[in-house]
């Protein structure tokens, strides 16, 4: 994202804050809230946090006119603009500039604590942005600076496609098609060349001795068969030597 330096956004606003002359730091160890005179603020107004480019600015501004009290501009956070104080997490210490190069320390405090909770994460959220982009922009750039690999085909050349996983056909393994005529193929114990009888109850005609006179002569109809006469002939004459037989090897035989 390219830097636009004429487009100020708004990061935070809370309409109470209190501003406290500050005595002099009398060691490294920081500043402390109690050292100030808290139930005397010296103004009381209303604050801004905006965001220019890559600056953030602080802004204390009159409550009912919005003329311009003061203003921090803050180019890093954390740093030597924007100081928490070692007893508290409402006050602040920030460092205000005239725009003439004068500047002068002065102590901020916030009524309630959920407001400095949420200037102090309205900084730290802008200047993880900046960090992010300028990120961005070195990665850009060395990848602009760097020579691009060129993948495109030279004249003339070609190239090879190996394509795996395909297997062809065996001509030997192919199964037998069936028979015309709905015939099936022998069993595989049968021999070539032997004739299989036919199953119980099928009753097999030689076809030498078929009849084709129906077929062909449709005036004179051919005559069915007659059944003998004597049926039971078998029976008697069996029944008869039965019989005789009985008598011989001396039998009774009862009628």
């Amino acid at each position: 994202m390219a830097e636009d330096n004429s487009y100020e956004s708004m990061l935070c606003v809370k309409p109470e804050v209190h501003v406290y002359r500050i005595p002099p730091r009398a060691s490294n160890r920081g500043y402390r809230a109690a050292d100030w005179k808290l139930d005397e603020p010296a103004w009381s107004g209303r604050l801004k946090i905006t965001a220019k480019g890559k600056m953030a600015y602080i802004k204390l501004e009159d409550k009912n006119t919005g003329e311009l009290f003061a203003q921090a501009p803050v180019e890093q956070y954390p740093g030597c603009v924007v100081e928490a104080v070692t007893d508290s997490s409402r006050y602040f210490v920030i460092r205000i500039e005239d725009g003439n190069g004068r500047h002068a320390f002065i102590g901020l405090g916030f009524a309630d604590r959920g407001d400095s909770f949420d200037f102090n994460v309205a900084l730290q959220d802008h200047f993880k942005w900046v960090k992010q982009e300028g990120e961005l922009a070195k990665l850009e750039a060395s990848q602009s600076a760097a020579p691009k690999l060129d993948l495109s085909f030279k004249e003339g050349q070609t190239i090879k496609i190996s394509i795996g996983n395909i297997k062809k056909k065996d001509a030997g393994g192919a199964k037998p098609r069936p028979m015309a005529g709905g015939l099936l193929p022998p069993p595989p114990g049968a021999k070539a060349g032997v004739i299989l009888p036919p199953p119980a109850g099928a009753q097999t005609v030689p076809l030498a001795q078929t009849n084709t006179a129906p077929l062909l002569d449709f005036g004179s109809p051919v005559p069915a068969p007659q059944p003998s006469s004597d049926v039971w002939g078998d029976f008697t004459s069996a029944g008869s030597n039965s019989s005789t037989d009985a008598v011989k090897s001396g039998w009774v035989q009862f009628s």
